[in-house]
């Protein structure tokens, strides 16, 4: 019987490891070398695993691999953005990285200049639900949030803790419970001390995301109407258009149509 094959992500990852010399992964060369690039042995020990275990995330079982553990092979791999992103997919898996990159200023910078021309309200948020950037419509429509000249605007801290926007946001009960539900399946994989903090926070000050919070739901990020009571506009209703950033994935572009 022929032995099966070592999947996609394990030949994905063999094909790169046998790309990369001794000296480009800072180890000496070594004399007679027989294998093509790094061994897999080579490779382990620069992650900071076994070799059984890397045998194994090249076999694609990676039900119990850490999206850290990931991060750090595509490190030592050298792999770049597409390959990176193409790894973490095969694996299944979130690249942590995400949230580096959306603290990418030259990346806020360029979208904030895209956001600017649009005729119609959008803003950016990043993997904590900042708004790093958003455009005079969208300033408008948030009037006493968004233009309230704050450096820290966040959607959900403006949901459950701003007195305006039970009033603009209509339906806010529903609204509310799918806004936890959709930032919990976001967060899933960015378990780190910025996203305790902010869950910290939340909870502690409002009860009623702490008790949406407890429920466990998940959703996933989609468009839809969204309807607002403006002060002095009155009713607007939009419809919800939210697009990821190629080069910036842990950014979103949210646009009201």
């Amino acid at each position: 019987m022929d032995k099966q094959g070592p999947g996609p992500l394990g030949e994905f990852i063999r094909s790169h490891r046998e790309r990369i010399s001794p000296q480009q992964a800072g180890l000496p060369a070594g004399n007679r070398r027989r294998a093509k690039g790094l061994r897999r042995e080579e490779v382990a020990q620069l992650v900071g695993i076994s070799p059984t275990w890397l045998t194994w995330i090249e076999q694609g079982r990676t039900q119990s691999v850490s999206a850290a553990t990931l991060s750090r092979l595509a490190d030592v791999l050298l792999l770049s953005r597409a390959e990176r992103d193409y790894l973490f997919d095969l694996a299944g898996l979130k690249d942590p990285q995400e949230a580096t990159l959306a603290a990418n200023p030259e990346a806020q910078q360029a979208l904030a200049q895209v956001v600017d021309k649009i005729a119609t309200p959008a803003y950016v948020l990043d993997a904590l639900w900042n708004v790093p950037a958003c455009n005079r419509e969208a300033a408008t429509l948030f009037g006493g949030w968004l233009d309230d000249g704050s450096d820290s605007h966040n959607l959900l801290q403006f949901m459950f803790l701003h007195p305006l926007a039970r009033t603009l946001v209509e339906d806010w009960p529903t609204r509310a419970r799918r806004m936890v539900a959709e930032f919990r399946a976001e967060i899933s994989s960015h378990h780190d001390d910025a996203v305790a903090e902010l869950l910290g926070h939340l909870r502690q000050d409002s009860g009623e995301f702490d008790a949406l919070w407890q429920q466990q739901d998940v959703q996933g990020r989609e468009g839809g109407e969204r309807a607002f009571n403006h002060a002095t506009a009155g009713r607007l209703s939009y419809q919800q258009l939210t697009m990821r950033l190629a080069h910036a994935p842990g950014l979103k572009l949210v646009i009201l149509l």
